[in-house]
């Protein structure tokens, strides 16, 4: 197969080169550039979009972006929206761990920015309370990550100073179960109380 490569006018769909965008499975990119390629006698437009943190760069049609998901970042009302949604109260049901592992991964792979935010707000731990498990630590920091990176690339700033401000948008939430509390005195349901065997091994 070959393929013949030029470089294509700056602006597809709304989209242009230099922007950053989200990509939903991938988080934060930028398009580097838009380009026509040729392949068996077929053009094809392609969105170039390099995920820096990841080193890694991804070809996308341009007739596909609205199937993926791609989309601009969030406005500052969503962004408003999702730091809001930090200081919520803990929402965590009292289902299997693998269930509820598999609705968070959808959440943070959806792209959405505040149930994004949901994620974090739900798997955060403070001090005071019972260490996450390790799938548990995966999933937030997931979350976290996608969350940081579209929040400085809105706000321009460093993903440290993003993490710093949704640490801090976390901490004025209602308190959450801590060593010692009672569950009246609680804002979370404790998920260890329903965790699989395979997690509480873990």
């Amino acid at each position: 197969m070959t393929s013949i490569k030029k470089p294509s006018s700056n602006i597809r769909q709304g989209f242009k080169t230099g922007e950053h965008i989200v990509y939903p499975s991938h988080g934060v990119g930028r398009i580097v550039a838009i380009e026509d390629q040729e392949v068996a006698g077929f053009k094809l437009e392609l969105f170039v979009i390099h995920f820096e943190k990841d080193k890694m760069t991804l070809r996308v049609p341009v007739p596909k972006i609205v199937s993926v998901g791609m989309r601009k970042l969030s406005e500052p009302t969503v962004l408003k929206k999702a730091l809001e949604t930090l200081k919520g109260r803990a929402r965590v049901k009292r289902t299997m761990w693998s269930r509820r592992a598999q609705e968070y991964e959808a959440k943070i792979n959806s792209g959405d920015l505040v149930a994004i935010s949901e994620v974090v707000r739900d798997l955060y731990r403070s001090e005071a309370q019972p260490e996450q498990s390790y799938s548990e630590r995966q999933l937030y920091e997931a979350a976290l990550d996608r969350m940081a990176r579209e929040l400085a690339a809105v706000d321009n700033l460093t993903e440290t100073e993003a993490i710093k401000l949704i640490e801090q948008n976390l901490l004025k939430g209602p308190r959450r179960l801590g060593k010692g509390e009672t569950e009246a005195e609680a804002d979370v349901v404790e998920a260890e109380d329903d965790t699989d065997t395979e997690e509480a091994a873990a």
